[in-house]
């Protein structure tokens, strides 16, 4: 049952983080960084469904934290990343590679790895002590600089940096998570009123939001989702050794397995990001109207869509977008020649 509960939390998330992603890139980038954003957004029933199914996903997390031990949630609930996959090819009608599947499969191995390595102290059993926070407003610093410098790039970098930084902050959230939850061992939950970690708690995630759909605006979902994927262990294992005492073993088995983890998870970030699936989710969000959440992938003069003329890419294969207005220009030079001399005539 808990594994179960830690799938669907999964799935919930991957599906969450996709239909957001389709909203927030419609927003143009003079809102980089801005809280208007977020009240653009929410005008959005696409990227409100999305939102209720992340806050769905994290709820069943926060279960699955409290009935298994870290080291098992940490990397089922990756596998987020090949659900939002799977649901990103029937959006971009591009095929699901199998080096896709792989990177994505590659990258939960890698966190999988890093969790095993070390010992988890038992929620109840660990310490959380405010004093041991300070490791929290480092990591929130380092993702202040990823996003400070994302803010000063553009496109992929700008969405990656930003999703570095989102990610970061959401692995603060799990460890306020955890430390809300050893608050509630033995408490009716009107202790979380008097809980300065359920308030911190709250902050974290309205700011890993914010952060991620600025991420997500940026660009395509391969550039920023592999980014919050790997960002968020990172920082929740880091919180958990300095914060909560869990035990890293120090031995040469270990360090190896440490070692392939790391190595794993940037071999995963880096295939995921070159998913065509993802990638192809702006060639429908491009064509949609400013303001629009329709979703519908065609332009606005062709319902059908079927014979509007497209953008040849540089090698000249696929199209990647429509341009709307190129109907209008699609009649040949020679043949409005003779058609204007025709009517000059006939007057």
């Amino acid at each position: 049952m808990a594994y179960a509960t830690c799938l669907v939390a999964a799935v919930l998330l991957g599906v969450g983080f996709v239909l957001q992603q389709y909203s927030a890139e419609q927003e143009p980038e003079s809102r980089f960084l801005r809280l208007g954003i977020l009240t653009d957004l929410l005008r959005k029933p696409r990227w409100l469904l999305g939102i209720v199914c992340m806050i769905g996903g994290y709820l069943f997390a926060a279960w699955s934290i409290d009935h298994l031990e870290l080291t098992l949630v940490e990397p089922l609930l990756t596998t987020y990343l090949v659900f939002a996959l799977v649901l990103a090819v029937p959006l971009s009608r591009q095929r699901l590679k199998l080096a896709e599947v792989i990177g994505a499969l590659i990258l939960i191995t890698g966190v999988a790895l890093i969790s095993a390595s070390r010992s988890i102290t038992p929620i109840g059993l660990d310490f959380g002590s405010v004093s041991h926070w300070y490791a929290a407003a480092i990591i929130a610093g380092i993702a202040f600089l990823a996003v400070t410098i994302g803010h000063r790039r553009q496109g992929q970098v700008r969405a990656t940096l930003t999703g570095l930084g989102a990610g970061l902050v959401f692995g603060i959230q799990d460890a306020l998570t955890r430390q809300t939850l050893t608050g509630l061992q033995g408490n009716s939950w009107t202790v979380l009123f008097t809980t300065w970690s359920a308030y911190a708690l709250i902050g974290a995630g309205i700011v890993g939001i914010w952060l991620m759909q600025n991420a997500f605006s940026a660009a395509p979902l391969h550039a920023s989702l592999p980014a919050i994927a790997a960002g968020e262990p990172l920082a929740g294992i880091a919180l958990g050794i300095v914060v909560f005492g869990d035990r890293v073993q120090v031995t040469p088995g270990l360090l190896a397995i440490e070692a392939g983890g790391i190595a794993a998870l940037i071999v995963g970030v880096v295939a995921v990001a070159r998913s065509s699936a993802f990638s192809g989710l702006r060639k429908i969000t491009d064509v949609i109207r400013p303001g629009s959440d329709s979703g519908s992938p065609h332009p606005p003069d062709s319902p059908d869509g079927q014979n509007s003329p497209r953008r040849e890419s540089a090698n000249g294969s696929a199209p990647d977008g429509w341009f709307p207005a190129a109907r209008k220009f699609s009649r040949p030079a020679h043949r409005r020649q003779a058609h204007d001399s025709a009517s000059g005539e006939g007057r």
